[in-house]
């Protein structure tokens, strides 16, 4: 199954991040699309972005220090479309050249922002920050919310092979009752244990160092609870990432000391990740894909236990945020 996600932005200042937006949602086996190739002079264009966006499942509003026009945003609204709003934080270094000026585009701007904080959205401080942002966002939303997708012509479902699926959809579903799968007891089974997992990640703590370019030793040692390790790494491993990845993409995210670049090889203790890793193994989040490859470096994915403890964990945090 494959999805379309629309991404709306304003196009010079946000080029990178429209660029790493457009790699990860490649990267998850599914389609961007744009309108910044439709040319508003050519005759029904309007007609074509209506019909663009229309298509989508999926909209990510992208949303920076410039004003965007909000027609698309509102086809995606009135259509009924998931929206996924990523916002600038107040917080990010951002160039004066790259903000509006005029004050009246200022003040749509903030509109605009506020209609997006009204729906689903996350605050972004770099572009290393938005791209776990956009990916933590984009499972939870397909999670949440799944659509019809896309599939091939070839792979569409013949007329008469539809009616044998709906013939053995019934007998499955009266299969289901008699063994009662489902029942209370197996969900609360796997609640308590999803439960306990939980529990056990957030107690837990690991250390971690730094290694900066340049420089001569470990620095900056820090302890971190495991769960923001896992909630951190989760979208990352959906691909599969080496232990090198792992601990190059830690390196980055985690580093205290933002004045500083950490080195591009294992900027964090490769005997630490693996020992992380092993104990997610052991939690049966993540799997070892390869037993080591030819380099003797460890391929790493999330399981589909992994996601499902992601998934109960997100959900408890949009729970909260809803009692407050």
């Amino acid at each position: 199954m494959k999805y379309h996600i629309f991404v709306g932005s304003t196009l010079d200042d946000l080029k990178n991040e429209r660029r790493e937006l457009f790699r990860i949602i490649m990267e998850f086996g599914h389609i961007p699309v744009t309108a910044e190739y439709i040319d508003p002079q050519v005759k029904d264009s309007c007609r074509l972005l209506q019909k663009t966006v229309e298509e989508c499942d999926y909209f990510i509003a992208l949303s920076a220090y410039r004003y965007c026009p909000e027609t698309e945003y509102a086809i995606a609204v009135k259509k009924g479309i998931p929206v996924i709003a990523l916002i600038i934080d107040e917080k990010a270094r951002w160039k004066a050249s790259k903000k509006e000026a005029d004050a009246a585009l200022i003040k749509n701007l903030e509109e605009y922002k506020q209609k997006l904080r009204g729906g689903a959205h996350e605050t972004w401080l770099s572009t290393a920050d938005l791209c776990q942002k956009a990916q933590s966002a984009l499972i939870r939303e397909m999670n949440l919310n799944p659509r019809d997708g896309w599939v091939r012509g070839e792979q569409a479902v013949k007329p008469l092979m539809a009616n044998e699926l709906a013939r053995l959809s019934g007998e499955n579903d009266i299969l289901r009752r008699q063994i009662k799968i489902g029942s209370g007891e197996m969900v609360a089974r796997l609640r308590e244990q999803m439960k306990k997992a939980l529990k056990m990640l957030a107690l837990n703590k690991v250390s971690l160092s730094f290694y900066y370019a340049p420089g001569d030793n470990w620095e900056n040692t820090r302890q971190f609870r495991c769960l923001r390790i896992f909630k951190l790494l989760t979208p990352e491993l959906a691909l599969g990432k080496t232990t090198s990845e792992v601990s190059r993409f830690l390196g980055t995210v985690l580093n205290p000391d933002l004045e500083k670049t950490v080195r591009k090889d294992y900027p964090t203790p490769s005997n630490t990740i693996k020992k992380i890793m092993a104990d997610f193994e052991l939690l049966r989040l993540v799997k070892c894909a390869n037993g080591g490859n030819d380099a003797g470096d460890e391929i790493w994915e999330i399981t589909e236990y992994g996601k499902e403890l992601y998934s109960a964990y997100r959900m408890r945090q949009l729970e909260k945020a809803l009692k407050r």
